[in-house]
């Protein structure tokens, strides 16, 4: 059984099209995905599903309820970690926790089963002020203070930007454990690293939906054979790629170039040289996403 369902949104400002018809459905228990660089959409959808914006047209439902009609109900069913740190940095650990728990007509103490765990760690700095904890903690806090009511579901806006990898890995490891208590998780990241992670994922570009699948599907169904090539001339590689006709695609990752070709039959040494040494490699989820959007502005058949 779906626990969030949202239908046929779109949003616009203006000429701007934030979103463009965006369906998707999330379990209960369930770690949900949605993929994207800055500007995607992302925050648009957020805000829309936490009654802060309404959209142009199409409907969205937590627990049957709409999004729009029973707003005030949803409030206290939802925890919702925007984007950018919104606690208040001159507020100690203890201060801002007791402060959101007082918002919902609760307790620390009542609220901290759920995040007992999260809060082990923190305790230590209780009486530190907020802006003074480190990015990963920082995120800790806010995630502590969006679940202090005990919610039924959780929208979390992109809560690793910005945040050493380890402090990332270790998040993401308490959103499985949070996951695993029944609640359903949708959260949002432009680290195509951190998709792998999903139960499922969307991926989003220009406010429209790509695929959804699970992450495993995803990169199973890439379409064409996937080339890999190490250089320490980069640039000159891609610039040589580019202008070749046979080449369907190639971007950069780091210190290697990855590349398909428009014709599965053609001779890859025919036009990279002898000199240059490749193999064909698995397709992560970045190289999916980039497929997308070179294959007919982002359709898959």
């Amino acid at each position: 059984m779906n626990f969030i369902e949202i239908k046929n949104i779109s949003k616009s400002y203006g000429e701007l099209e934030a979103l463009k018809d965006v369906s998707l459905s999330v379990k209960k228990g369930e770690l949900y995905g949605l993929i994207g660089p800055d500007g995607a959409g992302k925050t648009t959808l957020f805000e829309i599903l936490v009654s802060l914006q309404k959209p142009s047209s199409g409907e969205c439902w937590i627990d049957n309820l709409s999004c729009l009609k029973d707003a005030d109900i949803l409030r206290k069913r939802i925890g919702y970690m925007p984007g950018r740190f919104s606690l208040y940095p001159d507020l100690s650990v203890y201060e801002n926790l007791n402060f959101f728990a007082s918002i919902f007509g609760t307790t620390i103490e009542k609220g901290r089963e759920l995040i007992e765990d999260i809060w082990i760690q923190l305790e230590p700095f209780s009486d530190r002020k907020a802006s003074a904890l480190s990015g990963g903690m920082k995120q800790k806090l806010a995630l502590c203070c969006a679940m202090i009511h005990q919610p039924e579901v959780l929208f979390l806006d992109e809560p690793t930007t910005g945040v050493d990898p380890v402090s990332r890995k270790e998040f993401w490891h308490i959103l499985n454990t949070i996951k695993n208590r029944g609640i359903a998780i949708l959260v949002s990241t432009p680290y195509m690293d951190e998709a792998i992670i999903c139960d499922r994922v969307s991926l989003i570009q220009n406010g429209k939906i790509l695929q959804t699948d699970t992450p495993l599907s995803i990169i199973e169904s890439f379409p064409r054979t996937l080339y890999s090539v190490k250089t320490d001339k980069v640039h000159k590689l891609l610039v040589r790629l580019k202008e070749c006709d046979k080449v369907h695609s190639c971007n950069a990752f780091g210190q290697t170039v990855h590349f398909t070709l428009k014709n599965e039959n053609t001779d890859v040494k025919s036009f990279i040289g002898d000199d240059i040494v490749f193999e064909a490699i698995v397709a992560n989820i970045e190289d999916c996403f980039i497929e997308l959007m070179t294959t007919n502005n982002g359709k898959r058949n």
